[in-house]
Order: C-alpha cells, then sequence, then structure tokens
C-alpha cells in the first residue's frame, strides 16, 4: 500500500523532468542508462547501415547518373527514369510480368504457408518436425531446378511430354520452356512450390508461442468454432510472424528471377517471363549501366516498400 504512492511519485518526477529536457537531452540519458543494451545491438545496426542503407542511399545517388562503373558518373538528372518509363517497351512488359508474379505467387505462396503452419502445428513434435524438414527441404535444395528440367525437358524423355504422348494427348513433344505460352505457367507453379520458406518457418514458430490458456478464454467469451479462435485468437497473438512472413513473401514476389533464368534461360523466348530483376541484371551486370540499372532498382525498390505499406494496413486489421 506504501509502494503505489512512492512509485506514483517517481513516475511523475521522470514525466517532470523529461518536460524539462530537450528532446535530445532525454534521449542522451536513456542512452546512457541504458548504454550496455545499445552496445550489444551496436554490430547489428553497423553491419544494417554498411550493407543496406548505405547501399540504398548509393544506389538512389547513381540512379541520376550516367555511370559504367570505368569513368566518373555524369549527372543526368531524370533521364533514366523518363527513359525507363516512355523509352523502353522491355522494361515496360518486365513490370507487367512481375506484377503478374506479384499478385499470384505472394499471396497464394503466404496464405499456403499460413495453412501448411498451421496444419503442421497440430501434430506431435516428432511428426512435425520431421513434416517441417520435407516440406521446408524444397527451398534450401541447390538442385531443385533439375528436377523439374526433368520433368518438362522438351524431348518425348521428359516425364511430362512422356505421359501426354502415351495417352494419345500430344502427337510431338512439346518445348515447354521455348514456347511462350508455357514459360509463365510453369515458373508460377514452381515458385509456388517454393513459396514454404522463411514464412513458413515465422508462422510455425509463432503458433507454438501461443499460450493455449488464451484458446480457454476465449471459449468463455464466446468463441464457437476454430475458425474464430484463429481469427480473434491465434492471429492477433502473431501479427509480428505475419508482418515478417509478409515482408519476405513480397521481397520474394517482386525478386523473382533465379527460378526463370535457371528454368527458361536469358532472355526469356519472346520476354514472355521476363522481369524487373532479369532487366537489372541485364543493365547492371551485363551492359555495366549502373546509372540505369540504380533507376530500375530505384523503382522496384519503391513498389517493394508501396506493397509493404499496403500489406502492413491489411493486417492491422487483423483480429479486429
Amino acid at each position: 500500500m506504501s509502494d503505489k504512492p512512492i512509485e506514483q511519485g517517481g513516475a511523475n518526477r521522470r514525466a517532470i523532468n523529461r518536460g524539462e529536457m530537450s528532446k535530445w537531452q532525454w534521449t542522451k540519458r536513456e542512452m546512457n542508462a541504458h548504454k550496455v543494451g545499445y552496445l550489444m545491438i551496436a554490430p547489428f545496426f553497423l553491419i544494417f547501415i554498411i550493407f543496406t542503407v548505405l547501399p540504398v542511399l548509393l544506389s538512389l545517388f547513381f540512379s541520376f547518373t550516367s555511370f559504367n562503373m570505368l569513368q566518373f558518373p555524369k549527372f543526368v538528372f531524370l533521364d533514366n527514369y523518363i527513359t525507363l518509363l516512355l523509352d523502353d517497351d522491355i522494361f515496360l512488359i518486365a513490370v507487367k510480368n512481375t506484377l503478374i508474379f506479384a499478385l499470384i505467387t505472394g499471396p497464394i505462396g503466404y496464405i499456403l504457408s499460413f495453412v501448411m503452419a498451421w496444419f503442421i502445428n497440430e501434430l506431435s513434435p516428432k511428426i512435425r518436425a520431421v513434416v517441417t524438414v520435407i516440406f521446408y527441404a524444397p527451398a534450401i535444395s541447390g538442385q531443385l531446378y533439375m528436377i523439374w528440367q526433368i520433368i518438362f525437358s522438351s524431348d518425348q524423355y521428359g516425364y511430362a511430354n512422356s505421359l501426354l504422348l502415351r495417352f494419345g494427348f500430344i502427337q510431338s513433344p512439346i518445348l515447354w520452356f521455348q514456347n511462350a505460352k508455357y514459360v509463365m505457367p510453369l515458373c508460377i507453379v514452381v515458385a509456388l512450390w517454393l513459396s514454404l520458406n522463411y514464412a513458413f518457418l515465422s508462422f510455425i514458430a509463432g503458433l507454438q508461442i501461443v499460450d493455449r490458456t488464451y484458446y480457454e478464454a476465449g471459449a468463455v467469451d464466446g468463441i464457437k468454432n476454430r475458425w474464430q479462435e484463429l481469427w480473434y485468437v491465434t492471429l492477433p497473438l502473431m501479427k509480428s510472424q505475419l508482418m515478417f512472413g509478409a515482408v519476405m513473401s513480397i521481397t520474394g514476389a517482386f525478386g523473382f528471377n533465379d527460378v526463370v533464368q535457371n528454368l527458361a534461360g536469358f532472355p526469356t523466348v519472346d520476354y514472355a517471363a521476363h522481369t524487373i530483376m532479369a532487366h537489372l541484371n541485364d543493365y547492371g551486370w551485363t551492359r555495366f549501366e549502373m546509372g540505369y540499372a540504380s533507376a530500375i532498382a530505384t523503382i522496384l525498390f519503391l513498389m517493394m516498400i508501396g506493397a509493404n505499406l499496403i500489406v502492413n494496413r491489411l493486417l492491422s486489421k487483423v483480429g479486429t
């Protein structure tokens, strides 16, 4: 009983002191009070600034220049962006393909990751560990593209062509990755197969840390089925994992290129699956037009930021 007034008085004094100090003085005092914690996270922040923040700022700077890595950058102001948006037809095709990939593989892969994590979480711990490895294996396998190259090989020995020929659906082998009609659908299928990655693991971790007592309290408050339990209890308690999974899914969807390049080569036939990342790699690491490549990277970065803001707004409504 005597502790409460003392604590309240201490809080009031801290509030008064903070009101008397400037924001910088208060921040400095707090940093001194928690200097051990700041010291512990300093290496991460240093690495983050050097390898993430600084490259983004440099890319933004070079996007306003003409730079070939041999000569000093020459300012061209908005010329790179004007060329990209008005004169570069291949870039517009890349934007269209990237948006198609992102709108299909992003949401479906995200939902698929959560549904599979939810299903696996209901299993016993030993079985859960084995099933998690089985589902996660495609995302870490270095030879996964060979499987799909064998299945959709362009000769009669490929599994897909062999079955179609055997049952009389086709008369000659289909050139799967040399036909613009099939390139994008096949790449999307492979991307969805690979969608159980970091988001999938974060969902499993988030589901396992939900305290069972919340479900009991929800039942007392009137929750009647598993769907209501999921919406009103599980998802609100997993917002941090849901946001992390969304960021990873968006990054993977917009940065989609490795699957296309390994399966269909570069460039893809008729640019059927040409993405912004492929366009960026072409100008950055083939032509070494770093100013133009930086403009492409900046536009891609802004698209990712916009998608993240939209998803963040949608996730904020979960459980409300």
